[in-house]
């Protein structure tokens, strides 16, 4: 299927005669699949294992493109203040701005498909392009606001189309030029950086672009806004510049595969796309593990979104909510590329890492919604006690996306990585939606919506310790290059 969107070269097989698993293997059981391995394996033949140097380099252009596309998303959330004083925005525009990137998901699907058949590096380029367009748009010089405006939302809209590949091919890359002991932590460097670009524009903006000064008079008022409005085409053209770059280095370089394959997985052949969604649907596991990641992750990305709105009753002021905001993502990167780390040293552990990571996230939402209630519960209502349990709850989140990842990939293989990452991404941009559509009807109540997090966390660990793992792909590793 899909083969007359590829060459040649591409439709040979990775591994020679006899060098791949047997057909069905992957869903044998273990003593099966080691007998079918060493079947089909002739004792002289090499088996597949050559990592070669320059993964770091196409691990860094694809990182590097996801930091980007984040930190190009979340341009206008730290300086919506000046945004609506230099282009007139309003209340709405300052929403959907935001909101373009989860609606870019919508088509994540076809990127997906063009992925499972045209490879790494056309998806990339199509994927980098597209933010060299949005990126382009809001940097054309027109004095027309009303114009300016429809082109930087179309800017916004082209960036958030990049979003389904920097944020679910991370997989797809680490099985194609990583080994089994590196998978878990390049996929936490591909999957992490596009938030930790996202954290960084809550730093740029603010450092960049003064902020409206209310009470000055009508001609003072005037020059800073010509001012705001310089400083807001700095920090665009900078952004412009850098994915120009980017998009360079990337149609430069930025092989598809390497010439040998890593592991016998990365050599293996998988699922039709058509076929791939039948096993995903049907699969009851899968879809129990899905739950468990979309549910909290959509949740809680609603519940950032309006972290400034929900302090506010605890005299918390909009600056310091960013900065909860900004060091919760900071600390989900680091903690979540040091789990990652450890699952490649100790394999097979992936869901303890989950267990662990999910019952600090449900006590840390827990100690926060009772602390907001101290009225009732009379615990101390500090900004240390809201800052530790605010940046608790994400990092113990946001850390979990790529040991999800690595466990949703070893739970349906042989289904493509990018198709399955991109369903359960999917299903949790579909939660964060439906909870900011019920948020423009219940905005100035808000209360309920901290509850939400730890009923979310509490349900998604009941699923985890529920669910029973499987490792088809990292034992199928194992077997063969034995």
């Amino acid at each position: 299927m899909g083969s007359g969107w590829s060459s040649e070269e591409e439709r040979q097989p990775l591994l020679g005669p006899g060098l791949g698993p047997a057909p069905g293997a992957a869903w044998r059981s273990r003593g099966e699949a080691a007998a079918a391995a060493a079947a089909v394996l002739p004792a002289a033949a090499p088996s597949p294992g050559r990592v070669y140097g320059r993964r770091w380099l196409v691990l860094l252009l694809f990182s590097l493109l996801g930091f980007v596309q984040g930190l190009v998303w979340n341009t206008w959330g730290p300086i919506q203040n000046s945004a609506r004083q230099a282009y007139g925005f309003s209340s709405w525009d300052i929403a959907l701005l935001v909101l373009w990137g989860p609606i870019g998901f919508m088509p994540c699907f076809a990127f997906m498909w063009l992925l499972d058949k045209r490879g790494l590096r056309i998806t990339v380029l199509l994927t980098s392009f597209l933010m060299v367009l949005g990126t382009g748009l809001r940097c054309i010089p027109i004095s027309d606001l009303m114009l300016k405006r429809r082109l930087i939302h179309a800017g916004q809209l082209l960036n958030g189309l990049a979003g389904p590949t920097v944020m679910n091919a991370a997989p797809f890359l680490s099985t194609t030029w990583f080994s089994a002991d590196e998978r878990a932590t390049a996929t936490a460097i591909a999957s992490m950086l596009s938030y930790l670009g996202g954290a960084c524009a809550f730093l740029v903006g603010p450092l960049v672009v003064p902020a409206p000064n209310g009470t000055a008079p009508l001609l003072a008022s005037e020059n800073s806004r010509a001012h705001i409005k310089d400083r807001i085409e700095t920090v665009l053209y900078a952004e412009f510049g850098v994915v120009c770059l980017l998009f360079s280095a990337t149609l430069a370089y930025f092989p598809p595969r390497p010439p040998l394959p890593p592991s016998v997985a990365a050599a293996s052949q998988r699922l039709s796309y058509r076929r791939s969604f039948c096993r995903l649907l049907s699969n009851l596991r899968f879809l129990m593990i899905a739950l468990a990641y979309a549910i909290p992750l959509g949740v809680f990305a609603g519940w950032s979104g309006v972290l400034d709105l929900i302090l506010t009753p605890v005299h918390v002021s909009q600056v310091d909510a960013g900065w909860i905001g900004f060091w919760s993502i900071v600390g989900g990167c680091v903690v979540g590329i040091a789990m990652a780390r450890f699952a490649d040293f100790i394999r097979g552990m992936l869901k303890l890492i989950l267990l662990l990571l999910f019952s600090g996230a449900t006590l840390s939402s827990t100690w926060f919604t009772l602390t907001c209630l101290n009225s009732i519960t009379h615990l101390p209502l500090t900004t240390v006690t809201l800052y530790a349990s605010c940046i608790l709850l994400g990092v113990f989140l946001n850390s979990s996306i790529p040991i999800f990842f690595e466990l949703f990939v070893e739970t349906v293989y042989p289904v493509p990585e990018g198709i399955t990452c991109g369903v359960v991404t999917f299903l949790s941009n579909m939660f964060m939606g439906v909870l900011l559509f019920f948020l423009t009807f219940y905005h100035t109540e808000l209360s309920w919506f901290n509850w939400c997090l730890p009923g979310s966390c509490l349900l998604s660990l009941l699923l985890i310790l529920c669910f029973r793992e499987s490792y088809d792909r990292l034992y199928l590793d194992v077997v063969v290059s034995v």
